[in-house]
Parts: C-alpha cells; sequence; structure tokens
C-alpha cells in the first residue's frame, strides 16, 4: 500500500487556507482525501467560567491541544482511523459528538498553527503557506465571526488587536520560513495552486508501490 502522503496549509486567520484545501481535495479526487483542520483540536475550556473562556489567547500555541492532532496524523499515516473532536466556538468547549475520519491517500492538515507547532510539523511532507493581505484577512474574519458565530462587532475587533494581531505576527507569520511553497492570495491565483496541485502530483507519484495501479 502507498505511503499516505501529509500536506500542511498555514496561514493568517482569513487568508484562505480552507478554500485551497477544498481546491486540492477537489483536483485529487474526494475519496482520496482526509482534512483534518486545527479548529477542532482547540482545548475543551468547559472546566472555566465563561467570562474566563472568552479573555484566553486562541492564536498562540498552546490554545491547541497539539499531542492529539499529532497523535491523530501518526494514527493515519499508519491506516488506522480516528476520530475527531468538534469544537463549539460560541461555548469555547468540545462537544460530545466526534467525526469518524478513515485513513486516506492524502492527508490534509489546515490551521494558522499547523507549521508553528514543531510536532505537527515534523510530520508534514508539504508544507505550503497562504500569504493573504491583513485588511483583507481582517475583513474576512469580521463577516465570519459576526455571521457565522455570533460574535458582536465590538467584540471581535477588541480580540484582533489584542491577540489575534499580535499572535499573528510573534507565531503565524514566522512559520512562513518553514513552508515548501508560499501561495500569494488575494481572489484566485490559478498559475499558483496549479502548480501546487502538480508538485502534489508529483510526490504522489514517488509515492505509488512499483507493483501497485494506484491512481494520482
Amino acid at each position: 500500500m502507498a505511503k499516505a502522503l501529509v500536506i500542511g496549509i498555514a496561514g493568517g486567520t482569513g487568508s484562505g487556507k480552507t478554500t485551497i484545501a477544498e481546491m486540492i481535495a477537489k483536483e485529487l479526487g474526494q475519496r482520496r482525501v482526509a482534512m483534518l483542520l486545527q479548529d477542532n483540536y482547540y482545548k475543551d475550556l468547559a472546566h472555566l467560567a465563561f467570562a474566563e473562556r472568552k479573555a484566553q489567547n486562541f492564536d498562540h500555541p498552546d490554545a491547541v491541544d497539539v499531542e492529539l492532532m499529532a497523535a491523530h496524523i501518526r494514527s493515519l499515516k499508519a491506516g488506522e482511523p480516528i476520530r475527531v473532536p468538534t469544537y463549539d466556538f460560541t461555548t469555547h468547549t468540545r462537544q460530545a459528538r466526534t467525526v469518524a475520519i478513515k485513513p486516506k491517500r492524502v492527508i490534509i492538515v489546515e490551521g494558522i498553527l499547523v507549521l508553528a507547532c514543531e510536532e505537527v510539523r515534523n510530520l508534514l511532507d508539504v508544507k505550503l503557506f497562504v500569504d493573504t493581505d491583513d485588511d483583507i484577512r481582517f475583513i474576512r474574519r469580521l463577516k465570519r465571526d459576526t455571521l457565522e458565530r455570533g460574535r458582536k462587532l465590538e467584540s471581535v475587533i477588541e480580540q484582533y488587536l489584542a491577540t489575534v494581531r499580535p499572535m499573528h505576527h510573534e507565531f503565524v507569520e514566522k512559520s512562513k520560513r518553514w513552508a515548501d511553497l508560499v501561495l500569494p492570495w488575494r481572489d484566485l491565483n490559478p498559475a499558483a495552486v496549479g502548480m501546487m496541485i502538480q508538485m502534489v502530483r508529483g510526490f504522489l507519484r514517488r509515492r505509488i508501490p512499483r507493483t501497485g495501479n494506484a491512481a494520482t
């Protein structure tokens, strides 16, 4: 059986990571791709009062359950299924429900800190960084948090200035140096996406056993 290829996609909040991950999955074939999102691996804060939960710094690597995320990547690489936690961003707690994910030919790991966390980074075969202007990212985050997560405008701005922006410059932006490919991204960048897909296909071809007939 061919060894799984693990692709890490990092970049600031609102940079377009999820869009690119979905484009890769579509190009390679959904049945060949397992997707792991860092957003599902935030630590459970149910033991704290709600006011304390809201005050946490969710853009620092310590907010992420890196050990569990790395363990799940290793399990998928070993051909073992996993159950991914789900996270409720309105209460900042993990839900009881988990999602089953089977091992696939390609594993995509997506999140702002996947290159900043060494234990996760060391498990990645291809490392991508999505580079998007700060103002575009902020507008996208503002829309997401107010429309999808029920946040107030003032709350989103306050969090952005207090933790999101400084943590981006401290951890996310600096993790760009670990990337194999940096993708400039505002709207669509067909040339960069095409080059990225070809690079991934090349990695996959090199991992097919000589006696196998797996498609890329």
